[in-house]
C-alpha cells in the first residue's frame, strides 16, 4: 500500500493529538493506494494461496472450521472480490503500524458500517465509500499497552479511486509512557471530559450505524 499525503489532512491531524489532566488522545487519518506493488503483491498472492487452501479443504466432513463458516462483513469468502477486500484492510494496518504483522487476522474481526459523516469528502468521495471497523484481539491489537483506555480503527475504501483512507485514535490514560508518535509539543489543554467517554461518544457521536 503506498502512503498517499495530502496536505489538507495535516490540520485534522493536528487536532487529533491532545491530552487534558486524565488522559492523552492520539489520533490519527492516513490515506493509501490499494494498487498493489512489491511487498504486498507478494503478500496477496501467499495469502490467496493459504484462503483457498482452506477453501478446498473445507469440502471435508472431518474440516469443521474454514472461511466457509466465518460471517463475513465483505461478503462469501469464496469471492475473489471478498478476499481482496479483506486483504486492502490487512495491508493497510500493515503499512500503519509498520512493526506488527496482521496477516492472520479473520474476516469477522472486522464490522462494515453503512454511513460515517465526516469531514473528508474531497478526499474519498464517502458516498463512494464502503466503511469498515477493525475489531482486534488481544493478540492483533496494536494498541493493547500499558495505559490504554480506548481505541478504534476505521477504514473508508474508494473502490473506484482505488484508495483507502484509514482513521485511527487511541486513548491513553496520563500516565501511561509516551510513544514515538506523540512528541510532547504536539499535546494542547483541550479541557475535553474524553476519560470518561467511550469511543462512539467522543468521535463517533451522531453516526448512523
Amino acid at each position: 500500500m503506498k502512503f498517499l499525503d495530502i496536505a489538507s489532512l495535516d490540520p485534522i491531524n493536528t487536532a487529533l493529538v491532545f491530552e487534558n489532566p486524565e488522559c492523552r488522545v492520539v489520533g490519527r487519518i492516513e490515506t493509501y493506494s490499494c494498487k498493489l506493488a512489491g511487498v504486498d503483491k507478494k503478500l496477496y498472492k501467499h495469502l490467496e494461496s493459504q484462503w483457498n487452501s482452506d477453501l478446498s479443504e473445507s469440502v471435508s466432513p472431518d474440516h469443521n472450521h474454514s472461511l466457509h463458516d466465518i460471517i463475513s462483513p465483505f461478503g462469501p469468502m469464496d469471492q475473489p472480490s471478498s478476499r481482496r477486500m479483506l486483504f486492502n484492510l490487512i495491508a493497510t494496518l500493515n503499512a500503519s503500524y509498520p512493526d506488527y504483522d496482521f496477516s492472520d487476522v479473520k474476516p469477522d474481526q472486522f464490522t462494515k458500517h453503512q454511513s460515517v459523516p465526516m469531514v473528508i469528502d474531497e478526499i474519498i468521495e464517502l458516498d463512494e465509500c464502503s466503511v469498515y471497523s477493525f475489531n482486534p484481539d488481544n493478540d492483533s491489537d496494536p494498541n493493547a499497552e500499558d495505559g490504554a483506555i480506548w481505541s478504534f480503527n476505521f477504514f473508508f475504501y474508494n473502490k473506484k479511486l482505488k484508495r483507502i483512507l484509514f482513521f485511527a485514535v487511541k486513548c491513553l490514560s496520563i500516565n501511561a509512557p509516551l510513544q514515538d508518535e506523540e512528541p510532547l509539543d504536539t499535546f494542547s489543554d483541550s479541557g475535553s471530559d474524553v476519560i470518561g467517554m467511550s469511543y462512539e461518544e467522543y468521535v463517533m457521536g451522531d453516526i448512523e450505524m
